[in-house]
């Protein structure tokens, strides 16, 4: 049965994040270091990050999952932002590797006009550069397929491919795949051929192996949209159709699938227990 869990909060400290995974009784989680909608950050004090590791140890929580932050861009054109993002990003790599976490997720980046190939090829410079500047570090780098908004890279298997084979150390370097992104960029994961299919074409392209963590998360634009919204599990354009084949794969049953989901519904009752229940129990009923 493939381990589950969620993105949560650390507001109030690291320890938080691990807490609610236990209120919830999941097997794993995701979270953000550092706030991701800014580039500064204060260092994680050491204490900070033994009590973090010590409570997800206690948890028996298992892959250990950060974002990174959403100002990076890999793919920019402009090496300010070039430069800065590789920065940011090293950073970013730093911390994960400081709470003892076994992956970190991030987004190809936008070529913001240059063109695809371009934008792949600054991908790949970044990722070298910022893979020399973190020598021997365990965390692994997961590349999320995205939905492929505006000039956004990742919305195709060949774009994480070819970042993976251009690198000089292809093995620090997995795959995040996002059910709500594939679903907007146009792979048919709501029908059973389509499902399948995908998953042919990803083995094909990237490789099964290299297929480290899911995010599960329902669309609310429809396919091939390539629109990246969130939705509940089997309440957006997805249905829940998927995500039973998704859990009761044998394929997958060992990898980590965690929840980006809203957390919050209409009369402010938590979300995540009713997502995480269809995942362990609902949709695991055949």
């Amino acid at each position: 049965m493939p381990v589950s869990g969620a993105h949560f909060s650390v507001a109030g400290g690291l320890t938080n994040a691990v807490a609610t995974a236990v209120r919830f009784d999941c097997g794993t989680l995701q979270l953000f270091t550092k706030n991701a909608n800014q580039w500064a950050a204060k260092p994680i004090a050491d204490a900070d990050a033994t009590a973090f590791k010590t409570a997800a140890d206690l948890a028996k929580l298992q892959f250990l999952t950060a974002h990174d932050s959403y100002l990076i861009n890999l793919a920019a054109p402009g090496d300010q932002l070039f430069q800065k993002s590789i920065g940011a990003f090293v950073i970013e790599w730093e911390r994960a590797e400081q709470l003892g976490l076994a992956y970190l997720v991030t987004h190809p980046g936008a070529h913001v006009g240059s063109g695809d190939d371009a934008g792949l090829q600054r991908v790949i410079k970044a990722l070298d550069v910022a893979s020399a500047s973190c020598p021997g570090l365990k965390t692994q780098i997961l590349l999320e397929t995205t939905a492929g908004q505006g000039t956004t890279l990742g919305h195709r298997f060949e774009h994480l491919a070819a970042i993976r084979a251009g690198v000089r150390e292809p093995d620090r370097f997995g795959v995040c795949l996002d059910t709500c992104h594939v679903f907007a960029a146009g792979y048919p994961i709501h029908l059973r051929d389509g499902f399948d299919a995908t998953f042919e074409e990803f083995d094909a392209v990237i490789g099964l192996e290299h297929l480290k963590l899911f995010h599960v998360n329902d669309s609310v634009k429809p396919l091939g949209s390539r629109v990246d919204r969130h939705a509940g599990l089997g309440l957006g354009q997805i249905g829940e159709g998927a995500f039973r084949m998704l859990v009761n794969d044998p394929r997958f049953d060992a990898l980590p699938m965690i929840l980006e989901t809203p957390k919050e519904g209409p009369d402010g009752e938590e979300l995540d227990p009713i997502n995480l229940a269809k995942l362990r129990v609902e949709y695991r009923s055949r």
